[in-house]
């Protein structure tokens, strides 16, 4: 079995016992009119399959002329998804990526051995006030994916799988699930997926996952007879079947998992390894600037600015 840190083969599953292992209540912080909810890491979990970092950002409303500007900023060990529900956002990259995502598409970015890249809402969107409602999300690499090249990948909506029926539609964002594969290649064992459901309508979980878990993004879901409001991560058992079940206002929810990492992973700044080694060469090669022969290289339609390492 694959490495989970708080699997423990003494403990029984299925009907001996709840099927739910931890509740997270996402930490909340506000970064001037924008708030930032974040679920993973926490102090319950690190990681709920390769999922170790999930962040809701909003909803928000910008006023004329403001919106989100996230610097040039560099990633090693780890993929990240960008999933919107209202709003657009720019991308650029050291790749040479350039690319706006609008709700509903995929931004998959593998950073592997390195990638620089910028989050700017600008040029027109700027002209009129806009909302932004979305989740950003990092999956941990697996070791012998650590050193890979670094990749962008855009799925546009209409190309993901979606499932309706019984009060219920799933789009499937990354991995497979419910018979489906989305069209993203990640090399990792994952599932990532939107749900709706209907006023009282049900899901049951994919079986074929080792590590599940759910955030509720709008409404009230029960699960095993408790019930679970807006903003709650919920994690459950390996090897249980589980089904949710939408409260009187329905609900949104996000379905996630996969297979647990081969390890711990150790997370600094925009970092993620499976050594500190790993951790620490990134930060010098960083922190030393060389953007024409180093590690790192800056977008080359944003190459102006770039956010400095923490002194820690």
């Amino acid at each position: 079995m694959s490495w989970n840190p708080v699997l423990d083969p003494s403990i029984p599953i299925g009907d001996a016992v709840d099927s739910i292992e931890t509740v997270i209540v996402p930490r909340a912080r506000d970064l001037g009119g924008f708030e930032v909810r974040r679920a993973l890491p926490s102090a319950a979990r690190q990681m709920v399959g390769p999922f170790i970092f999930f962040d809701q950002m909003g909803p928000a409303e910008f006023l004329t002329g403001k919106g989100i500007d996230v610097r040039p900023h560099p990633h090693i060990g780890l993929g990240t998804v960008t999933y919107l529900m209202k709003g657009r956002i720019h991308h650029r990259d050291s790749l040479g990526t350039n690319s706006w995502i609008a709700p509903g598409d995929v931004n998959w970015m593998l950073a592997g051995q390195g990638i620089t890249h910028s989050e700017r809402q600008d040029g027109a969107i700027r002209d009129t006030p806009h909302d932004l409602f979305g989740l950003q999300t990092w999956l941990a690499l697996p070791r012998a994916m650590e050193d890979d090249p670094a990749a962008f990948v855009h799925a546009p909506k209409a190309t993901l799988p979606e499932l309706e029926g019984e009060g219920k539609h799933l789009r499937l964002i990354l991995g497979s699930a419910y018979g489906e594969t989305a069209p993203v290649p990640t090399g990792i064992e994952v599932f990532y997926a939107d749900a709706v459901l209907a006023p009282g309508a049900a899901i049951p979980l994919p079986e074929n996952h080792e590590d599940r878990g759910a955030y509720i993004l709008s409404g009230e879901v029960t699960v095993g007879g408790q019930s679970f409001e807006t903003g709650r991560m919920l994690v459950f058992r390996p090897g249980d079947r589980v089904s949710l079940k939408a409260g009187d206002r329905g609900a949104r929810v996000m379905l996630l998992g996969g297979a647990t990492m081969d390890g711990p992973r150790h997370i600094w700044w925009n970092f993620v390894a499976s050594s500190r080694e790993r951790i620490d060469a990134a930060r010098e090669a960083w922190r030393a600037g060389d953007w024409a022969h180093g590690r790192f290289r800056l977008p080359p339609d944003d190459a102006d600015e770039f956010i400095p390492a923490p002194p820690r």
